[in-house]
């Protein structure tokens, strides 16, 4: 029997691998290398008629656009056998399975949407819609994961 411990196990580890969107994360980064390139080349190449504080305000921008890029590329869900760490674009937190009461990805949700038992919702943009059938798989896998987890012995 221990190989069909070792599978149970590996199948474990694979519904609790981490959730990360694709094509939101591979544009996202895509864009900061092409901005972290060409922001110096445009402070070091633009005409004369710039003063300094116009140069150090074309680099603030580049900076900020480079920064908000990976932050939009490091949105992402991690699970644990306690809870949920949901890093989105600004804010990032932590729930544990019993405050999670379903998930929900319906037609013309961007993003999977957690409802908690406070009342409260939380997106989750580690699941994106733009993504088409890997979402809806990896929202079925985030449904499955919390079912697994809050669990009863009545199953109530």
């Amino acid at each position: 029997m221990p190989a069909a411990d070792g599978s149970r196990n590996s199948a474990r580890r694979a519904l609790h691998a981490p959730f990360r969107p694709r094509a939101a994360r591979v544009v996202a980064l895509i864009l900061a290398v092409i901005v972290s390139v060409l922001t110096p080349v445009l402070v070091f190449t633009v005409p004369g008629e710039y003063g300094a504080p116009d140069l150090i305000g074309f680099a603030g921008v580049g900076v900020a656009v480079v920064w908000f890029c990976w932050r939009e590329a490091s949105v992402r869900v991690l699970v644990d056998e306690q809870g949920v760490s949901v890093r989105n674009l600004m804010l990032s937190r932590r729930l544990e399975w019993a405050e999670i009461v379903s998930v929900r990805f319906g037609a013309g949700r961007p993003w999977v949407q957690l409802d908690l038992a406070d009342g409260d919702t939380l997106a989750v943009m580690g699941i994106q819609r733009a993504d088409g059938k890997f979402a809806e798989a990896e929202a079925s896998r985030m449904a499955t994961l919390v079912a697994l987890h809050t669990e009863t012995p009545r199953n109530d």
